[in-house]
This record gives C-alpha cells, structure tokens and sequence, in this order.
C-alpha cells in the first residue's frame, strides 16, 4: 500500500502568472460581451397577474392614457410560440413546428389510404377481450 502511494506523480505548484494571465483573459472576454441597457421595459416572459383596486377608490377608477406598447408587449407574451416566431426558437421546438400536412388526405385513394378493417377473428376477439373485461370489473 505504501508503494502506490510513492507512485502518484506530484503536482506542479501553482503559477501565480497562469492563473493572473487566464483571470485577465475572462475579465476581458466579459466586457467585451457586456452591454448597458438603459431602455427598461418588462419582461414579456414572465406571467403577469394584475389586481383590482378598491371599488370606492378615486386613484383605482380614474381613467389614463393606455400605453400601447405595453399593451402589445402583453398580448404577444401570451401568443403561442408559432406566431410569435418566423422560426423555431430551440430543437424542441422543430418537433411539430410545421403542423400543417404537406398534401392534401384523399381518403378515396386506395393507393394510401389504408383503413382498418375487421375479420371474423377480429370481431370475435373483440368481443372475447370485452367480456373478459367485464367478468374482471364485475369481481
């Protein structure tokens, strides 16, 4: 036991330069992606629940200006992503994005369409399955 343990490879100390060189290099990628926002607004994303003033209160009933941005923001927050978007936002997204189907169901072509149909044996074990289903609720 004590012989693998002479056998771990010793670590280097720590250079002081490195470290200081790699902490430079992150605080100088971070400005250079940091941007002051002044313009603030709310977050369209996050859900919104409003509460009715008292019915006696002068301040709650009077009427003002509607801000229409804010009232466009609101209703967009609440869109489905297909038409708040052009595109698929994520990968999850892609699954179902175009729902509609690329031609037209002719129920009529025999071709592709193929419906299903049922057999004596089928039939008969359809009914065979829901007596069995019965007998079992029954108990």
């Amino acid at each position: 036991m004590a012989a693998a343990q002479a056998k771990k490879p010793e670590k280097d100390p720590v250079n002081i330069v490195h470290q200081n060189a790699i902490l430079c290099e992150t605080i100088k990628k971070e400005n250079e992606c940091q941007r002051l926002y002044t313009n603030y607004s709310i977050n369209p994303f996050k859900k919104m629940y409003t509460l009715t003033g008292k019915p006696n209160s002068l301040h709650d009933s009077a009427d003002g200006e509607e801000d229409d941005n804010f009232l466009r923001i609101i209703k967009r927050s609440t869109q489905e992503p297909g038409k708040k978007f052009e595109f698929p936002q994520t990968e999850a997204q892609e699954v179902g994005w175009y729902y509609k189907p690329l031609l037209p169901q002719d129920r009529g072509d025999k071709r592709i369409h193929y419906p299903r149909q049922n057999t004596e044996i089928t039939k008969y074990m359809d009914e065979a399955w829901k007596q069995k289903e019965q007998q079992e609720n029954l108990q």
